[in-house]
């Protein structure tokens, strides 16, 4: 409007630019051709029609400002272009960068579950003790450990190969995995034996819980294995204060000691399992 109204003014022309740049912004190949035309053609109506009849001006200068609007829309083209490119790259290298974040990801929790069963590995599990004892000692923690060995397991091995004997281990492992909530830990703790950190429960509701494990684990049907019933022996252990984790192993595991030597199958507590051994010593 500026342009119209004041064509004499010498640069009033390059008001013409702005819609141009309007298309520049927005990075709009499409829309800046449509811009750039419409001020090139703009321009020469209003030259042709007012300029040079009225104002005399020379045709150099309308060709001179013409090639201005020309080289103004080659030059955005060119941003728009290297805009692209970029952008472009930024995906690329974005998506790189998601790859390695799941690629890391992946690593690190090949590093941590174990590939028969897809519980926590050995490792994994202490160390995630060692943080969960320090929580114990610092803010009370509730904590019961219970530790799952299958009964006859090196006979299940012999009698079938050991092929059946990883799929009883994958079986037994997906239902401990799938019985025990969001706040509890199971790992694949040696050979046949796993272990799982009950936490925020009382001693009696993670004592019910490995039973009803116990319980569901004898009721799997394993047709490789004959459709025999397959059990576990479980040992569970309430941590005291002051314990640490040496004494807390040592506890269950007789516990579970104690459960195999009572016929298996069954689950013991460390308390049972400790005054056991005083009648036995007794």
């Amino acid at each position: 409007m500026y342009f119209v109204l004041e064509p004499f003014v010498d640069g009033a022309q390059m008001t013409l630019m702005m819609p141009i740049m309007v298309a520049l912004i927005y990075f709009d190949r499409k829309l800046l051709y449509i811009m750039g035309l419409f001020s090139i053609v703009f321009y020469a109506g209003v030259y042709f029609g007012l300029e040079r009849p009225f104002l005399h001006k020379p045709l150099l200068e309308f060709l001179m400002v013409e090639c201005v609007f020309l080289v103004f829309v080659l030059m955005a083209i060119a941003v728009i272009i290297r805009a692209r490119e970029a952008r472009i790259n930024l995906e690329r290298l974005t998506k790189a960068g998601q790859d390695l974040m799941v690629e890391r990801a992946i690593s690190d929790k090949l590093l941590k579950i174990d590939a028969l069963t897809g519980l926590y590995n050995h490792k994994t599990f202490h160390e995630y003790l060692d943080s969960l004892l320090e929580q114990c000692e610092s803010n009370n923690l509730q904590l019961q450990l219970a530790l799952f060995d299958i009964d006859n397991f090196k006979q299940v091995n012999d009698t079938y190969g050991h092929r059946v004997g990883d799929l009883v281990l994958k079986v037994i492992a997906d239902k401990v995995g799938g019985m025990i909530e969001l706040n509890d830990f199971a790992a694949r703790y040696g050979g046949e034996e796993f272990a799982v950190i009950f936490t925020d429960k009382s001693f009696s509701e993670s004592y019910d819980a490995v039973e009803k494990l116990r319980k569901n684990i004898a009721q799997i049907e394993h047709l490789q294995a004959g459709n025999k019933p397959i059990t576990v022996s479980i040992g569970i252990c309430d941590y005291q204060l002051g314990d640490g984790k040496e004494l807390l192993f040592r506890k269950t595991d007789k516990a579970l000691y104690t459960a195999k030597k009572q016929g298996k199958n069954r689950v013991v507590n460390c308390a049972e399992s400790h005054k056991e051994e005083i009648v036995s010593f007794a």
